[in-house]
């Protein structure tokens, strides 16, 4: 059933085969016998052909439209509606409270263009305020519970290089940068999530990442519906609230597949108890996926260890690398043992991956398998010479899966899919993460320095550096950046305006700080540190340099007027010097 035609035409087969078999399952509540709202192929398919229906009255072929729900339900009928359609969808985070995403929202309807908003009961009232009180009145807001019945519409996509979604999960949510997916992209991204992770016909695949984009929009929905399988989902705030619920849903659901990223591993290893632990039934989880962003080998084997009374066994773990500008992965560990591995933490800042020496620092890195279905290069970011065996640069990958590049921004998809190695060798994507190949295995060893947050969905250093200087006047430039190897920290510099910094609550300044971002991005910084004027320095570009701050800062030579560090922050303060 799995052909090159298009993605939806994929999905409608499973549907007329077997219209009764559940689709999607949305777990509403927590714990482990939580009620489920159930969505079989056959309402799938009605629900998205009447929808399509719809559509097409009020745009042509090709429209971008904005999906923007609390609903899986719902979110799955909007994405096959679109398709159904031959629209664009453009899935995006229901803003909620967050200033952070309800500027997002606007970056993303302004850049798109899209028409239309597809969304539900339950949110369509604020989001038509949001956007017509920003100039957005043209845009039809549709609650997909509301939508009128029609004779409905289901239009083939005859060429697989139709675009199918554009995924917006790059730049600052001011300036957001949309990454367009065709429907070749899509198939040639499930095929290599199958290969990799030995998925099959059928299978019940879940958890609880973000529906709108990664794990949760490729590896999840769209993995299991391409299988003709059932996808089961909860939401990220019931993960947030209590960890459990997740292990809850793979044990109730019998989830072959399910995933996250490493700290979601590392929190159910703490925070499960005993009594939660004795209700779970994890024997049949058979592919337990960690990334994306940075894996602790000690994390997976504490979860392992953790869970073995509850039938989970240590090889299911499957750890892979992906970037946001493919359809999940382009490297993992197809049915091998993972060969993470040890290595001088010193030589890895000079980017060589070195054996121990004994009584150095060491740090563990997380062996993200072999290149799968896509070449993989590491290049050396500034002299552009492919890198050998043992040394650390940026990671550049090619291949079908790849996408197209970014919506309406010909430079910035040129220098970024269409980039050159120096022996001229082209069409490679800077994924601008870090990372080194050994013996053939994939080990990344950092982030892009322009994020930094939540691993999974990392924000735009930018976005924190906006919103920590509207907290006060009293603040100029700012710079946000990550430090830390196993476990990345969040650190503000801040300047202070002026020259006499004696009569200013600096203590005050910094938990309102504290404060604000927690309340905008539920983060808590691990180090704000109040300097003065000059301190940060810009390109020639005007472009903040992170890297040169994190430097001086685990130099020691950070000079701050004022300073509130958390220990773990604390202790890398000076660490390079050492």
């Amino acid at each position: 059933m799995n052909n090159d035609r298009s993605y939806g035409e994929t999905i409608h087969e499973w549907a007329t085969a077997h219209p009764h078999r559940e689709a999607v399952l949305s777990v509403v509540e927590s714990g482990p016998d939580a009620p489920v709202e159930r969505l079989t192929y056959g309402e799938l398919d009605r629900e998205a052909v009447a929808l399509a229906g719809w559509l097409w009255e009020r745009g042509p072929v090709g429209q971008h439209v904005l999906v923007l729900q609390s609903s899986p339900r719902f979110f799955a009928v909007s994405v096959l509606a679109c398709m159904y359609a031959g629209a664009v969808a453009v899935p995006v985070a229901v803003p909620g409270t967050s200033r952070h995403n309800a500027d997002r929202v606007l970056g993303i309807a302004r850049d798109s263009l899209a028409g239309v908003v597809l969304t539900d009961a339950a949110t369509a009232p604020d989001v038509s305020v949001l956007l017509a009180g920003h100039g957005h009145d043209r845009i039809s807001c549709l609650a997909v519970e509301s939508a009128p019945d029609g004779d409905g519409l289901r239009t083939p996509v005859a060429d697989a290089d139709q675009v199918a979604l554009i995924q917006y999960t790059s730049g600052s949510a001011r300036r957001p940068r949309g990454v367009v997916l065709t429907h070749r992209n899509l198939i040639v991204g499930q095929r290599t999530v199958a290969r990799v992770l030995d998925t099959r016909q059928g299978d019940r695949i879940g958890g609880w990442s973000p529906v709108h984009h990664g794990m949760g929009l490729t590896g999840q929905l769209l993995h299991s519906l391409w299988l003709g399988g059932t996808c089961v989902l909860l939401s990220p705030g019931l993960f947030d609230r209590r960890p459990a619920t997740w292990l809850e849903v793979v044990s109730a659901h019998r989830l072959r597949v399910s995933g996250g990223p490493g700290p979601a591993y590392e929190l159910c290893a703490r925070q499960v108890d005993d009594q939660e632990l004795a209700g779970l039934d994890l024997s049949g989880w058979e592919r337990a996926v960690c990334g994306p962003g940075p894996i602790r080998p000690e994390t997976l084997r504490a979860f392992a260890d953790r869970f073995a009374a509850a039938g989970f066994r240590p090889d299911a773990l499957r750890t892979c690398y992906g970037p946001a500008e493919v359809p999940l992965l382009v490297s993992g560990a197809p049915g091998a043992e993972a060969a993470h591995r040890t290595v001088d933490a010193a030589a890895l800042e000079d980017r060589e991956l070195r054996a121990p020496v004994p009584g150095r620092p060491t740090r563990a890195l997380a062996d993200c398998g072999v290149p799968v279905g896509a070449e993989l290069r590491i290049v050396d970011p500034v002299s552009l010479e492919v890198l050998p065996d043992g040394r650390a640069g940026e990671i550049w990958v090619r291949g079908p899966a790849i996408a197209e590049g970014y919506w309406n921004r010909p430079l910035e998809t040129t220098d970024t899919f269409d980039a050159r190695t120096a022996d001229g060798r082209r069409g490679f994507l800077r994924t601008g993460d870090r990372g080194a190949l050994s013996g053939g295995r994939l080990y990344v060893t950092g982030p892009p320095e322009d994020t930094v947050g939540p691993t999974g969905s990392p924000l735009a250093s930018s976005d924190l550096e906006r919103a920590a200087r509207q907290v006060s006047d009293l603040f100029g430039a700012g710079a946000a950046f990550g430090v830390g190897a196993e476990q990345e920290h969040l650190v503000l510099v801040l300047e202070l305006r002026g020259k006499g910094h004696y009569d200013i609550d600096l203590p005050g300044l910094v938990q309102a700080v504290e404060k604000h971002l927690a309340e905008e991005f539920r983060l808590t910084p691990g180090g704000v540190f109040l300097v003065p004027r000059g301190t940060i320095r810009r390109t020639a570009g005007g472009t903040v340099e992170r890297g040169e701050l994190r430097r001086l800062l685990l130099d020691g030579d950070l000079k701050a007027v004022h300073r509130q560090v958390e220990r773990e922050v604390r202790e890398l303060i000076g660490s390079r010097a050492r």
